[in-house]
Order: C-alpha cells, then sequence, then structure tokens
C-alpha cells in the first residue's frame, strides 16, 4: 500500500536532514510524525520514525543545555507583564501572536514550527503588554528552561486546537504545568490569586465562527476542572479584542496616571501598578524619596468627586488621576 504522504511531510524531513542538534532532530521527528497518515502503506515509516526518536532522546546530550539554548530562554522583561503562550504542537500559537502583535513569527501548517522562545509586544489600550511564543510541548517532550520561563511569567495561556481533542490537550499540558509547579498551580477564578499561583487562562483558538460553537461547549463539559476559557480565531478575528481584555483583567492591574498642582493630568504613559497598590505604593514607583515626604493625595477618578483629598492608603482604581502632595 503506496504511503501517500502529505506536502508538509517532505517540508519536515527537510528541516530533519537540516538540523544539526538533538534537540531540533527531535523536534523534527516528532512533526514527521504528527502529519503522517495512519495507515498499513505508513506502518514501516511510522515504526523507523519511533526508533530514530527514541534513540535520540537517549542520548546524554539532549539534557545537557548549551549555552546558546540557556540565551533563547532568558528574555528580558518590556511593558507592563510578561504573558507565555504554552501548547501542544499545531494549535496555532504563533498565529495568535502574530494577530495579537505588530510582529511576525513564522506560522506554517506543520507542526514545531516555533523553535525557541519568540516575545512581541501586544497593544492594549495605553499599555503594552509582552507575549511569548513558545516551542510547543509534549507529555513526552518539555523543556525545562521553558517550565523555568513559566515560572517567572506573570500569566500563562494555555492554547488548545477546538477543533482536535482539546481536551485532551488541555490535560497534557496542565500534567506538565502543574508538575512543574510541584503543585501550587491555582487557576485565576478571579480576586488575588496569592504568591503561590499564577493566572492562567485556556484559549481555545481555531473557533473561527459560530459552528464551532458547540465543539467549544462540549469541550467546556468535558473538562473537570474549573478553567476559565475563551473561545477564539486568530484566522478570522474572532473574540481577539475579548482576549485582550481578559488577559489585563486576569493580570488584576491597574492603570494610573498622575498631574502636577494646577497642571493637566499625564495622560502618555500611566503607571501600572497591581490591583490592591495605595497612593503611597505609587508615590514609592515614582521616586524612592516620596513616600517619606508624602502628606496627601487628590484624586480624580469614578468613585471619589473630582479632586478629592484622600491619604496614603487609598486603594487605586484603574484609571485613576493622582496628584500628590508631598
Amino acid at each position: 500500500m503506496p504511503a501517500n504522504l502529505p506536502p508538509e511531510y517532505f517540508e519536515v524531513e527537510k528541516r530533519y536532514r537540516e538540523a544539526k542538534s538533538a534537540a531540533d532532530k527531535i523536534a523534527a521527528i516528532e512533526a514527521m510524525l504528527a502529519v503522517v497518515p495512519k495507515h498499513k502503506g505508513t506502518d514501516k515509516l511510522r515504526a523507523d520514525l519511533r526508533r530514530r526518536l527514541s534513540k535520540l532522546r537517549s542520548r546524554d546530550q539532549i539534557r545537557k543545555p548549551t549555552g546558546k539554548k540557556d540565551a533563547d530562554y532568558r528574555i528580558e522583561r518590556h511593558g507592563a507583564a510578561q504573558v507565555v503562550l504554552v501548547g501542544p504542537p499545531n494549535v496555532g500559537k504563533s498565529a495568535l501572536v502574530a494577530a495579537l502583535t505588530n510582529a511576525a513569527p513564522e506560522v506554517a501548517d506543520f507542526p514545531h514550527t516555533t523553535r525557541k522562545p519568540f516575545p512581541a509586544m501586544m497593544p492594549y489600550k495605553d499599555i503594552s503588554i509582552q507575549l511569548i511564543d513558545t516551542p510547543p510541548v509534549t507529555r513526552q517532550c518539555s523543556e525545562p528552561r521553558l517550565l523555568e520561563m513559566l515560572r517567572k511569567a506573570d500569566m500563562v495561556l494555555v492554547v488548545v486546537d477546538v477543533s482536535t481533542d482539546p481536551s485532551r490537550q488541555l490535560g497534557d499540558v496542565a500534567a506538565i504545568l502543574k508538575g512543574s509547579y510541584n503543585g501550587s498551580l491555582k487557576v485565576h477564578q478571579g480576586g488575588n490569586t496569592g504568591p503561590a499561583s499564577k493566572p492562567v487562562l485556556v484559549v481555545a483558538n481555531k473557533s473561527d465562527d459560530f459552528s464551532r460553537e458547540e465543539d467549544f461547549e462540549i469541550f467546556r463539559e468535558l473538562v473537570e476542572e474549573d478553567w476559565p476559557m475563551l473561545a477564539v480565531s486568530a484566522k478570522t478575528g474572532r473574540n481577539l479584542n475579548l482576549l485582550k481584555q481578559r488577559i489585563f483583567e486576569c493580570l488584576e492591574m491597574v492603570r494610573v496616571y498622575t498631574k502636577a498642582p494646577g497642571k493637566e493630568p499625564d495622560y502618555t504613559e500611566p503607571f501600572v501598578l497591581k490591583k490592591g497598590s495605595t497612593v503611597e505604593d505609587l508615590a514609592a514607583k515614582i521616586h524612592r524619596d516620596f513616600p517619606g515626604k508624602l502628606k496627601c493625595a487628590r484624586v480624580w477618578g469614578k468613585n471619589v468627586y473630582d479632586g478629592q483629598m484622600v491619604h496614603r492608603g487609598y486603594l487605586l482604581e484603574d484609571g485613576d488621576v493622582i496628584e500628590l502632595r508631598l
């Protein structure tokens, strides 16, 4: 029986032949296995690929990170927060990053296109949030440096393909995440997530139109844990603005603007603080000497009358304008 291999297989096979490191060869073989159709004509090929994969994984060098690999995973933080996208192969993480930002990560129809983390800036209102596209993960293959990156991030987006067994995909990624956090990972349910937890949002990608709504609802019902979820489409743009809003809400941040006495507020670049921050926290963020000199503040915002005098313990709200009195 002929193999009838798809064109994507030969693209990835070329990448395998050109790969220099064991890790890149592993990624290419996994991608080949993902696109090879399952029938009698491919049994021999699949068995050969699995043998090569097993041999590569057993080599010591794939467990020894190189200096360059380490540098790839040390990404400098920019913007108001750092959000890492993680998911199995071919769920559209790179396409999602491209749709949410002005960057252009490599996007292709075959798995394992992303071979190292790729940062990009997502604009939201008058701030920017750093998104990091990452190489795909599976239960059998996860990069230790990626897990360390997830620990340091402010938030995690778990991306799944709503059209292809998203329950299994989420289960695989959740097992990796919970193991990396030693069981302390908690999903965001609103309110303070606490020092040992991190906001996590499940993004059901490829929900291109309302015809996929039933798939999304079935997925939601099949998942036993109460994961926060949102159906989106990187291809059609469906719910992408809502996704930006949900990311901002999950990060629990407030944007605060300052003004000098008798002057107009500076709306060009807000100070970004965690929800629950006070006027005193804002003063410390502006200058380390300000808290000691702070007497009071005037506030313009939705929960006060214009120019209301408040003390240093006043809880800041998103959009507040603050005039510090030193």
